[in-house]
């Protein structure tokens, strides 16, 4: 994310399936775990930008990250915490980056699963573990449980997508359509063979 990308997020003025916005705070497992888990089985990933405050009326705020907090977000630091909630783990990392102002805000950049989907696996405040998370769409964003059909099915589709590019990528040939056409062609008339008049 580059500045100018910073000033949209900001200006839109609110969250998505693959963006969320935080106060200032010290990093806590308890505060990001949750919201971490779930971007990372949306696609595209997500980012959090931390020093934007929620008003009551559900507007946005630019308040920027206090330094003391700023120095408790690091890269590694965030990464093994969260190698004790995710399986399989998580790729995230953390930059400062100031508006056009130069106030300064922590961006957390999670990347999607690369094979298959991220459960959580530990039990925390606000966490349980065997449960997959996900940004819902059903109404405004938020990390959760998922809950319906939709959401589930978004996430098998997309993890037998990832599964298929990583066969291709390791040199496992998938058949063509005509191929797959053909093979069952070909079984459909084998089991007519087998039944006979059945």
């Amino acid at each position: 994310m580059r500045t100018e990308d910073l000033e949209i997020v900001l200006d839109g003025g609110t969250e998505t399936q693959s963006l969320d916005f935080k106060k200032s705070c010290p990093w806590s497992m308890n505060t990001f775990a949750k919201d971490i888990l779930a971007m990372a089985n949306v696609q595209g990933g997500g980012t959090i930008v931390i020093g934007v405050v929620e008003e009551k009326d559900g507007s946005y705020t630019r308040q920027g990250i206090f330094e003391e907090h700023k120095k408790t977000y690091t890269t590694d630091g965030i990464m093994d915490d969260m190698s004790k909630f995710a399986d399989p783990y998580v790729q995230v990392s953390v930059k400062p980056l100031k508006d056009k102002k130069g106030v300064e805000y922590a961006i957390l950049t999670i990347e999607p699963f690369r094979d298959i989907p991220v459960i959580c696996k530990k039990d925390s405040d606000d966490t349980k573990r065997g449960c997959i998370y996900y940004r819902n769409r059903d109404g405004r964003p938020n990390s959760a449980v998922i809950s319906n059909s939709f959401d589930m099915r978004d996430l098998i589709e997309r993890a037998v997508v990832q599964s298929a590019k990583r066969a291709k990528d390791i040199g496992f040939v998938l058949p063509s359509s005509d191929d797959a056409k053909l093979m069952m062609k070909a079984i459909e008339e084998r089991l007519k063979r087998e039944r006979g008049d059945l």
